[in-house]
């Protein structure tokens, strides 16, 4: 394609207009991957530096994202995660028509910290186990999640006839058969490196962040979960109805 080259708009803004038109257009449907920056300038015959500007505004125009490593991607519809009083991640997934992955990161006893103590009700530095995992929706990355349970409450939990790919189906297999989320706290920040390669995006993006803590229904702790989203493809969505019922929400 030939460009005004001696004329307004830049060159990066002609880039990056021709590119919005094709996605809005559906030449690129979301989830495609865009042309890696040497087809690009190959394309519009321009330098690195002039498309690496017309891709990072339609990063910020919110039409695509750049995931390290991968390249860049259109921007698929957001995905709503709905908080309620028992959140599960395949069922949020695939009530949209979504296919869910997970990848172990972490099976562990580890002390407990101050925070995920206070949470449970048990003793600093009494045994838990960790349970990390990060969380794919149709192969994009979507959230890292780790989850604390009291190693008393869960004995033998690591052994392998006890592994569970769920932690619903943990307590229904240590005899917990009903659970609610007593409280949920939600925040933003921005992502330590490891959190940033895992969901493959910049350390200068955003993440969103939620606390919880699952119960029984008559309110003792049996887990704390913290859990890393994805800030530009995860919508939360908190059931009303669970609110009502008295589950703890806090925004900060």
């Amino acid at each position: 394609m030939q460009l005004k080259r001696k004329s307004a708009p830049p060159l990066w803004e002609q880039i990056r207009s021709v590119l919005a038109e094709e996605i809005v257009g559906g030449t690129f449907p979301p989830g495609d991957q865009l042309p890696a920056e040497p087809e690009l300038m190959e394309r519009f015959e321009v330098s690195r530096s002039t498309v690496r500007r017309a891709m990072a505004e339609l990063e910020d125009q919110g039409l695509v994202r750049v995931e390290q490593g991968r390249g860049t991607y259109v921007h698929d519809h957001v995905l709503h995660y709905r908080i309620s009083k028992q959140t599960r991640f395949s069922e949020n997934l695939m009530s949209q028509g979504r296919r869910p992955q997970s990848r172990v990161l972490a099976d562990e006893i580890v002390e407990a910290t101050e925070t995920v103590a206070r949470a449970l009700g048990i003793a600093t530095g009494s045994p838990v186990y960790r349970l990390a995992r990060l969380r794919s929706a149709d192969k994009v990355a979507i959230l890292v999640g780790s989850a604390f349970l009291p190693a008393a409450d869960f004995p033998g939990l690591l052994d392998d006839n006890l592994r569970h790919p769920s932690i619903s189906a943990i307590y229904e297999a240590h005899g917990i058969a009903s659970y609610v989320r007593l409280r949920t706290l939600v925040s933003t920040r921005m992502p330590s490196d490891w959190e940033a390669r895992l969901l493959r995006q910049p350390r200068s993006r955003p993440v969103l962040v939620t606390k919880k803590v699952d119960g029984t229904p008559e309110g003792k702790p049996i887990g704390y979960g913290e859990t890393v989203f994805a800030g530009d493809r995860v919508e939360l969505e908190i059931d009303n109805l669970t609110a009502q019922a008295g589950a703890g929400f806090e925004l900060v």
